[in-house]
């Protein structure tokens, strides 16, 4: 039965991923059309989150492939079991076994090793299939996900095509640091997911945190909205909200504006290049504390 809207928003917010309504709609249409979907966005921002979360309400597997500079077939397809494959032709040395006998078990489903879209499309249930950081891999790479992405199916020379036995639901992320062909698009629905407002991220706290008290939590959705403004490196995404959050109630911090000192030590947190950590000083946390209180 097809999922409205709102259904799913309720859905993910019940396993604290708070949604926007166009993010929902991209993947509740993503689910009904069985299109990929391909979120953009800068790191931190939660698109790797979506996936998991999207697998926890469909109530099935999540399968990740993690994306790298240099990724070929054999990392994200499938290999052979090289070791066992020698081991069972020294065996077969005291036997009599023809050549042409050998090779069709040595290149048979017994020393098949099924990496991450292999694996996606043999499950009897359809899986989730996180591509992250689709950007990092190679062109190359991209080759090998358009006949899968429009198929869902793999050919393996020694046994043949392999058709999915299920169409698994694919979320696919992209950081940006490189443009991604336009094959590849046209393939998949699109959302670009950007930093949080205010409202959003306090939302954000307050489902991932239960336990923060409400003030302390406005004060630091305010203070991070703050430091994104200034000129920093990296900006910080609503992970690193979190782990900031959750050190400071650690802490037993009741107002970020009284202890300056505790708060200057804590934005390792939220800061995470030696550039940042020198040019948010203790006067400029000082000056964006007195905003957000």
């Amino acid at each position: 039965m097809m999922v409205k809207t709102p259904d799913i928003k309720l859905k993910l917010a019940a396993v604290d991923y708070v949604a926007d309504d166009t993010l929902s709609t991209a993947l509740q249409l993503a689910i009904d059309l069985g299109r990929p979907l391909l979120l953009e966005g800068e790191a931190g921002v939660g698109k790797t989150e979506i996936a998991k979360s999207l697998s926890t309400i469909l109530e099935t597997k999540l399968i990740r492939l993690q994306c790298y500079e240099g990724l070929d077939a054999s990392a994200a397809i499938y290999e052979w079991n090289y070791q066992r494959q020698l081991l069972s032709i020294k065996a077969s040395e005291n036997f009599a076994e023809n050549a042409k006998q050998l090779e069709e078990h040595i290149f048979s489903e017994d020393f098949l090793l099924e990496r991450p879209l292999l694996q996606a499309i043999r499950q009897e249930k359809s899986p989730v299939l996180l591509i992250d950081e689709i950007d990092r891999a190679d062109m190359e790479f991209e080759a090998y996900l358009l006949e899968i992405l429009s198929d869902f199916q793999i050919t393996v020379p020694e046994l043949g095509t392999i058709q999915a036995t299920s169409i698994p639901h694919v979320i696919l992320t992209s950081n940006g640091t490189r443009e991604l062909s336009d094959a590849l698009r046209r393939r998949c629905l699109y959302s670009y997911i950007d930093f949080p407002t205010l409202e959003r991220e306090l939302e954000i706290i307050l489902a991932r945190i239960p336990n923060i008290e409400q003030e302390l939590a406005i004060q630091i959705a305010r203070f991070v909205q703050e430091l994104r403004k200034e000129d920093l490196e990296k900006i910080p995404g609503v992970a690193e909200t979190l782990d900031w959050a959750a050190a400071l109630i650690g802490l037993n911090t009741q107002n970020i504006s009284d202890e300056a000192e505790q708060i200057q030590s804590t934005l390792i947190c939220l800061l995470k290049t030696e550039g940042d950590v020198k040019s948010v000083s203790p006067e400029v946390t000082s000056r964006l504390a007195g905003k957000a209180a």
